[in-house]
């Protein structure tokens, strides 16, 4: 089986403030395959770890399609323990705002086949860290107050400035 090791990083310069995430993506020997990196807007630093979770899982699935992914092991590395620990069930999600962000990756995580999610020192996660500044750096810049939605929250979904998608 096949193992890819997907090192994610969120960071928020004032929490919240402005967010980028970075993402990079290697082989069970540390080759990197892919990098990622994206700002996405005003964020608190565990929303933005949560957001690189999810655009990690999703562009691994993009790449890879539905039938490879269930034939492989993913190991998802992240610097934050608390949201290393909550995805794997050790810790409860007590903020409201991280809970649907939880349930996105919980919803995810079912197409896929072995997946784990692993706390590791900063020291070890230098490449997406550098990533997701860099995303920061780029765009912190240009951040403006956000404007309403033009029509109300749910109808036509929540404003939100990224280029990610």
């Amino acid at each position: 089986m096949e193992k890819i090791i997907i090192y994610t990083d969120g960071g928020s310069r004032g929490n919240p403030g402005p967010a980028g995430m970075g993402i990079v993506v290697a082989d069970k020997k540390g080759k990197i395959m892919k990098e990622y990196s994206g700002f996405l807007g005003v964020k608190t630093n565990n929303e933005a770890e949560y957001e690189a979770v999810i655009f990690g899982l999703r562009k691994i699935k993009a790449l890879l399609g539905k039938e490879k992914i269930k034939d492989c092991e993913f190991e998802v590395r992240m610097d934050s323990e608390l949201v290393a620990r909550q995805l794997g069930g050790v810790y409860k999600i007590e903020n409201e705002k991280l809970a649907p962000l939880f349930l996105k990756i919980w919803n995810l995580k079912m197409d896929f086949g072995k997946i784990y999610f692993k706390h590791i020192p900063r020291e070890q996660n230098k490449e997406a860290d550098r990533l997701a500044n860099e995303a920061m750096d780029n765009e912190s810049s240009k951040i403006k107050p956000a404007s309403p939605p033009a029509c109300p929250v749910g109808r036509a979904g929540r404003y939100q400035k990224s280029k990610l998608f």
